[in-house]
């Protein structure tokens, strides 16, 4: 292994791989197929295989020069499939098959294998799906979050007479969300107005999930949602190195009249009309945004996209949320959009463009910092 990297070869290099460079993208499986797990277990968050969503991603990858692209089932015959298949690299767009915390799986297996792949390693995978412990780390980095605490099926029916919710909350009586503590595209979030109200909402997350439910104050004023991911972008057919996290689609969510909280997208579908781009009449805020998402992808040493989620209180002061490590990449059509794929064009940038971008800022880190770790990558550059 000879190579010396420089980003300033970078489209020298692309240019080599679009050829040869194997890419799997990975969407989840289906644990009711035959083959696909040994025993059938329960998934704390809904399930969804987003396999439509994992071909737009192989579509965009052909559409740029890559040759050799794979649509794959996240399963347990993934392996087989991978080295069967000679992969180089894979794009992680799976929520998991099933079990407890699904969204460290792959990433885990494919570690263990030495496969390299865009998407989040175990370790933050899990954090950011995990919105208690992603807003444990909020609270110790120091920005700004909700109050909360959280209550087990094991812990018995939740009584907000206990002392744990007293501490927390300090004389705040509501209303609150009670949510799932790992979960997709807002379902399973109950707005309540009372405290009196929580040990019926808890107990319908238990018996959804079968896991940990999440309490929190409820914020009362505007929603937002920022994308944020590395420092390689491509636009205008070049690729750029950028000094922070490129950060884009800084959106205001429109909520529906007395809808307290936004309504999930498999409820109805996101659309232009359910997001408002924030531009220079909102700079300040926008900017706020900015420095949030950035700051959020260098303290949490991210590696690929997240979209937070953040929402203000009655004085306008925003509180982090949560952020959504496997954001919504579905291509954009005439009718239907992403929250992550509005904003593209303020910047230059096609859906292509993302795609490139995630996969060329994936392949500088790892030339940069583990070329070791991925020789079958370099011989096909040198």
């Amino acid at each position: 292994m000879t190579l010396t990297y420089h980003f300033d070869l970078v489209s020298a290099y692309m240019e080599r791989l679009y050829p040869k460079l194997r890419i799997a993208v990975i969407h989840g499986g289906d644990k009711n197929k035959e083959g696909s797990v040994i025993y059938k277990t329960h998934n704390p968050r809904s399930t969804k295989t987003y396999e439509q969503v994992a071909h737009d991603i192989a579509n965009a990858l052909e559409d740029v020069g890559f040759q050799q692209v794979f649509v794959m089932a996240d399963d347990m015959t993934l392996p087989e499939k991978l080295k069967k298949e000679n992969i180089h690299i894979c794009w992680l767009n799976t929520g998991g098959v099933q079990g407890y915390n699904p969204l460290c799986h792959t990433p885990a297996i494919l570690e263990m294998l030495g496969m390299p792949y865009v998407g989040h390693n175990p370790l933050n995978s899990s954090i950011l799906d995990n919105k208690h412990c992603f807003k444990l780390e909020l609270q110790a980095l120091g920005f700004k979050t909700a109050p909360f605490m959280t209550w087990h099926p094991s812990q018995g029916i939740f009584r907000p007479e206990n002392s744990r919710f007293l501490l927390t909350f300090e004389g705040y009586y509501g209303p609150f969300l009670v949510k799932p503590v790992s979960g997709r595209a807002s379902l399973n979030i109950y707005f309540v107005e009372t405290a009196e109200q929580l040990t019926d909402a808890v107990a319908q997350v238990h018996q959804i999930t079968q896991n940990t439910a999440l309490i929190e104050t409820y914020l009362p004023g505007r929603e937002f949602c920022v994308s944020v991911c590395g420092y390689v972008t491509h636009t205008k057919r070049r690729f750029y190195k950028n000094s922070q996290p490129f950060v884009f689609s800084t959106i205001e969510r429109v909520l529906d009249p007395g809808i307290p909280i936004f309504t999930s997208m498999d409820k109805r579908a996101i659309s232009t009309d359910r997001m408002r781009l924030l531009k220079d009449e909102n700079l300040d805020i926008k900017q706020k945004l900015i420095d949030i998402a950035q700051r959020i992808y260098r303290e949490f040493n991210l590696n690929t996209l997240v979209r937070i989620d953040l929402r203000a209180d009655e004085r306008g002061t925003l509180y982090i949320l949560e952020a959504n490590p496997k954001p919504d990449l579905k291509r954009p059509t005439e009718n239907v959009t992403s929250l992550v794929a509005e904003g593209l064009g303020e910047y230059g940038m096609s859906y292509e463009d993302l795609i490139l971008s995630l996969l060329a800022d994936r392949l500088d880190y790892l030339l940069t910092y583990r070329s070791n770790t991925i020789p079958h990558i370099v011989e096909l550059i040198e």
